[in-house]
């Protein structure tokens, strides 16, 4: 006899191979397709961001990436390094 797990309406839970189900209310509001690529990324406070990946490359999410990433450290260069290192390479 098949187990029925009672579940909250617009919650899901992680599964043991960290997969989740979205619920049907979400997929249809969102007008998402079956095969549909999404994209998942956390933000500052820990919550889960899952949305269209638009068609977005490898190159658009590091890109992304390094935008989000860029400025984080001030200060632990010292102004001009980057110049100087260049010239190293000539």
């Amino acid at each position: 006899m098949k187990r029925q797990v009672k579940r909250r309406k617009g919650f899901t839970r992680l599964s043991p191979k960290r997969q989740i189900t979205l619920p049907v209310s979400v997929v249809q509001r969102a007008g998402l397709t079956i095969g549909e690529e999404l994209a998942v990324e956390t933000d500052d406070e820990g919550r889960v961001i899952v949305f269209r990946s638009a068609g977005e490359t490898v190159g658009d999410r590091r890109r992304r990436a390094l935008e989000r990433a860029a400025g984080a450290l001030p200060g632990v260069w010292p102004a001009g390094a980057l110049d100087d290192l260049r010239d190293e390479w000539r």
